[in-house]
């Protein structure tokens, strides 16, 4: 099925990393009635502001990027915002889709609702097989209940309603905040400080040893809407790379681009997470979507995002406080 180009499409998260991605990918597809808000001007943690967004927009395509989203650090530190914001967005997403004769939604996830030692690659299948990695356990709840959610309203309703689960993402707009930003816009940000301020050493959080996958956000903006245009089925389908690398050789890569040559240290007292998170891509490559910016040239693409903009913009802080 072919989304109708002049189709109104809500991108709900439309300014976070995967909502500009989503918004660029779309206007070169030729879309042509984009709407979005940001959240000082729709919070859709509130029902009654979700109601009237669409009571006004009617939208006929959704695509929910929106979510309260973070690091390790930030998962374990806030459990509770993670879970009730999340829960709520949904909820008041989906519900008012359902409501106003949405034709078609994307839910987006992630590949923390797998359990934390699920079989490798993992499956689509190994869902609530096991126990879940405790320092996401609550946002990995909160996306669980989200792909419930949309299979119920498949059932109830017959609406053609799907969810995507992709691997950890990255690209230009990411967030490099030092306390709220994973790990790979982290290490970009650790390591440019480092080399500008010709430290030693960098130390990081524990052993190194955890296998991750990523995937490029411009890879997954192209994904969401073959998916749209391909599939039609309750089951969550997982989207990234087909390939992994542990933190520390994902470390000596970003080290490299950013030009930094001192040496990394690892806190082993530090949690590492779940020790492998590679996900089983099959099934959207068997629609015919694959990945097509490798991991190197997407951190140099990264990177140099990073220096046009956040980089550059610390220092004119800097220089305007001194």
């Amino acid at each position: 099925m072919r989304v109708d180009r002049s189709a109104r499409i809500y991108v709900a998260g439309h300014r976070g990393l995967v909502g500009q991605a989503l918004w660029r990918h779309l206007l070169a597809e030729g879309f042509t009635n984009l709407v979005g808000r940001g959240s000082g001007e729709l919070d859709l943690r509130d029902r009654a502001a979700v109601e009237g967004f669409f009571t006004t927009e009617q939208p006929q395509v959704v695509i929910l990027a929106a979510a309260k989203v973070g690091g390790i650090m930030a998962n374990a530190t806030y459990p509770a915002q993670f879970l009730s914001d999340n829960l709520r967005i949904q909820v008041n997403v989906l519900d008012a889709a359902a409501e106003h004769g949405v034709e078609h939604a994307l839910l987006l996830g992630s590949s923390c609702i797998y359990p934390k030692f699920a079989p490798q690659p993992i499956r689509e299948d190994a869902l609530l097989t096991g126990p879940l990695e405790a320092t996401n356990d609550a946002y990995a709840i909160a996306k669980i209940a989200g792909i419930t959610h949309v299979q119920a309203l498949r059932r109830q309703y017959g609406l053609p309603y799907i969810t995507a689960m992709p691997c950890n993402l990255y690209g230009p707009g990411d967030n490099f905040d030092p306390f709220t930003s994973h790990v790979l816009p982290a290490l970009i940000r650790r390591f440019h400080e480092a080399k500008l301020q010709g430290a030693q050493r960098v130390e990081l959080w524990g052993s190194g040893r955890p296998r991750r996958e990523f995937l490029h956000v411009e890879d997954l903006a192209r994904a969401c809407l073959h998916l749209l245009e391909t599939y039609d089925d309750a089951g969550p389908v997982n989207v990234g790379s087909g390939t992994d690398l542990t933190i520390a050789e994902l470390a000596e890569t970003i080290a490299d681009v950013v030009g930094y040559d001192g040496d990394l240290e690892w806190d082993t007292s530090k949690p590492d997470g779940t020790p492998r998170k590679l996900l089983d891509i099959s099934r959207i490559t068997r629609l015919g979507w694959a990945p097509r910016i490798s991991l190197r040239s997407g951190i140099e693409s990264t990177y140099a995002w990073y220096e046009r903009t956040v980089a550059h913009l610390d220092t004119q802080v800097r220089a305007g406080a001194e």
